[in-house]
């Protein structure tokens, strides 16, 4: 038994990352690190088919070994061969253009949740040469050497895979490939409402004055910040034990118990049928604040029953409470957190099962929606899907029901913790460049992103050893319109994204136009794509386009007036809807600030205000959702900025 055991090991095959898989990507014209792990001291071939090179390297005492791999002008599909004496072959893959496409919940929003979704989606299928990539969510303390990505591998673009990748992600990738006619790599690495400062390494952000102190005493911030998690978990499971009286009394099919509605004898084949998983689309659901029901009844197999199972439910927008047969089997806090609930055997020796939930959804879209699968029962490694229809009925709107618990901290936010899960173990795949869309998780600390954002890309580019592109999104309008000039964090965080665009090869794309003004995700992430495509066809791949809207340069005082220049200024100043400018607004000394008359005079903007008589400072764009509506000739629209620099509302702020 010992030799036979020796021999299956001797005869194991190396083990890969997903970043090593057939259908993958690998950077065109450069020295491609390969790695994985193998018995320690066996010596590891890699053979490439585009030229038929052997490199050998041997795997060192911790069984790690690593080669790099000169890679030809795009091209394919190839052949990889990878053996420790037992060969591992890599298909189609493709040399090409890679990009990491990473930050929060903008950069997430699947290609499912965006506007003409079913259009887009299907349209997929006829971009085979786009690859994807999706690392799944992780964290961890220390830096991963290791990832899980969805399907465990590189996926040819298809509708089945494309729903759920980030739509972002993939339409810039559609623009560099119709533009440069090469084959394109997508690693989706990002994670709803995260902090910029969970996306750099210990190295780096230890060295920020504000960030030391939780990154050098990781371990006691983790359990204080769970400490605080579970105080918020816990009051949120009383205020559901609140809420079930107002609940009961407003619905007088409950008979007064809540539970009613949770039970598989309830009839509720008058209830609305909803969609899942993915943002619901019913109209009693759109719009919809407060207190609502999800139900959905199936056959257990006969193998299953008597058995402990699991169920899958992805994520629950907002806050849940979960029952299968009449019973709670789990109680969850927060949109991002993934449901994953015990059913336990007694639960299952019957042949029909339900699953209920009772759901708090306190703005912003409702659903279930995650990876392809997550609404699942399994039994062991036997999975049934449940996804498809479910039975929906609105309770109680949020106006009726108790204040909701406050103070919640996210532990996924502390420093470190996704560079080390999410970021780390995919250094250093070779990559053309980055794109990021992120900043609203740091919008009411924006002097501090000034600092923080500029230090995560030098990071960045330290781990991987060179100056890579980093193209940011510039966060969008969002939040209501309001009459009057005033104060802004979201002005504040779009100011100190575009001071990180001083850093050499880094650049912005602007969406102040396309933003939505009752939701923090807007939906037209093919525009989103198309800018970011701008910037790299432009600044990386050397097209000679324009690719940014105005651009403020340099200011004038007139005779009770300022005189304002711009850089990218293609094709004239003009306005996106044929109106008159807006979007101005002038102070005098006294720092105070009135909407200005504007007009443009070629490729210069003169503003002035009867209210102010001597001007001395002009902003433009300068609010959370500002109505503003210059543009270049390209459409490309003006960028946000101030002429002034007086201290701001998140000045100091931690």
């Amino acid at each position: 038994m010992a030799l036979l055991a020796a021999a299956t090991t001797a005869s194991a095959k190396v083990k890969l990352q997903p970043l090593f898989s057939s259908n993958m990507v690998l950077q065109q014209q450069t020295q491609a690190p390969i790695w994985g792990e193998a018995m320690a001291g066996k010596t590891v071939t890699v053979v490439t088919s585009w030229d038929n090179i052997s490199y050998q390297t041997k795997a060192d005492s911790q069984g790690r070994w690593r080669v790099k791999v000169k890679t030809p002008a795009a091209g394919g599909p190839y052949k990889i061969t990878i053996s420790d004496g037992k060969p591992t072959v890599l298909n189609n893959v493709m040399i090409g253009e890679v990009w990491i496409c990473s930050g929060q919940s903008n950069m997430e929003m699947m290609m499912k949740d965006i506007k003409n979704s079913k259009e887009e989606i299907a349209a997929t299928a006829s971009h085979p040469n786009i690859r994807l990539l999706k690392v799944e969510r992780e964290t961890s303390r220390a830096p991963l050497d290791r990832f899980h990505a969805a399907g465990e591998s590189w996926q040819v673009s298809s509708p089945e895979w494309a729903e759920e990748f980030s739509a972002v992600a993939f339409f810039f990738g559609r623009e560099i490939e119709k533009y440069r006619n090469v084959p394109v790599g997508l690693i989706e690495t990002c994670w709803g409402g995260t902090d910029a400062k969970s996306w750099t390494s210990h190295d780096f952000i230890e060295q920020l004055p504000d960030f030391n102190h939780e990154a050098n005493n990781l371990d006691s911030v983790y359990h204080a910040y769970s400490d605080l998690d579970q105080v918020y978990k816990n009051d949120w499971k009383r205020w559901f034990g609140d809420a079930a009286a107002t609940e009961a009394k407003a619905n007088g099919d409950m008979n007064g118990d809540i539970l009613a509605w949770a039970a598989p004898s309830y009839d509720d084949t008058g209830w609305f049928d909803v969609s899942l998983p993915g943002f619901s689309e019913e109209p009693q659901l759109v719009n919809y604040d407060g207190m609502y029901w999800l139900r959905k009844s199936f056959d257990i197999p006969a193998r299953w029953r008597g058995k402990a199972l699991k169920l899958n439910m992805g994520m629950v927008d907002d806050h849940d409470q979960t029952f299968f047969n009449g019973k709670m089997i789990g109680h969850s806090v927060g949109v991002r957190t993934i449901r994953s609930y015990e059913i336990p055997a007694t639960a299952t020796r019957t042949d029909k099962g339900t699953v209920a939930l009772r759901i708090l959804d306190g703005g912003g879209g409702t659903g279930i929606y995650g990876f392809r699968g997550h609404l699942s029962i399994s039994c062991g490694n036997d999975t049934m899907l449940i996804d498809g229809t479910w039975k929906g009925r609105c309770s109680v709107d949020i106006d009726h029901l108790p204040d909701t618990p406050k103070g919640q901290i996210s532990y996924v936010n502390i420093s470190t913790l996704l560079y080390n899960a999410m970021l780390a173990p995919i250094i250093p795949y070779a990559t053309r460049g980055t794109i990021w869309y992120q900043g609203e998780e740091n919008a009411n600390r924006a002097y501090q992103y000034r600092e923080l954002l500029p230090t995560m890309i030098r990071d960045w580019r330290h781990q991987w050893g060179y100056d890579f592109p980093f193209y940011i999104v510039q966060l969008a309008n969002y939040q209501p319109q309001l009459k009057e000039p005033n104060e802004s964090a979201w002005a504040e965080l779009r100011e100190a994204q575009s001071m990180t665009t001083r850093l050499e090869n880094t650049a912005m794309a602007c969406t102040i136009d396309i933003g939505e003004a009752d939701d923090i995700h807007p939906k037209n992430k093919q525009e989103v794509g198309r800018r970011l495509g701008l910037l790299a066809r432009a600044l990386t791949y050397g097209e000679n386009i324009e690719y940014s809207g105005p651009v403020y340069k340099d200011c004038k005082m007139e005779a009770r007036a300022i005189r304002l220049s711009f850089d990218h200024t293609t094709g004239g100043l003009t306005t996106s809807d044929g109106k008159r400018v807006r979007g101005f607004a002038v102070a005098g000394l006294d720092h105070k600030f009135y909407w200005a008359d504007a007009r443009i005079e070629g490729n210069e903007i003169v503003v002035s205000s009867s209210k102010v008589k001597l001007p001395v400072a002009v902003r433009y764009a300068w609010a959370d959702n500002p109505d503003c509506n210059v543009v270049n000739g390209e459409g490309l629209p003006m960028f946000p900025f101030r002429t002034d620099d007086w201290q701001g509302i998140t000045y100091g702020k931690k």
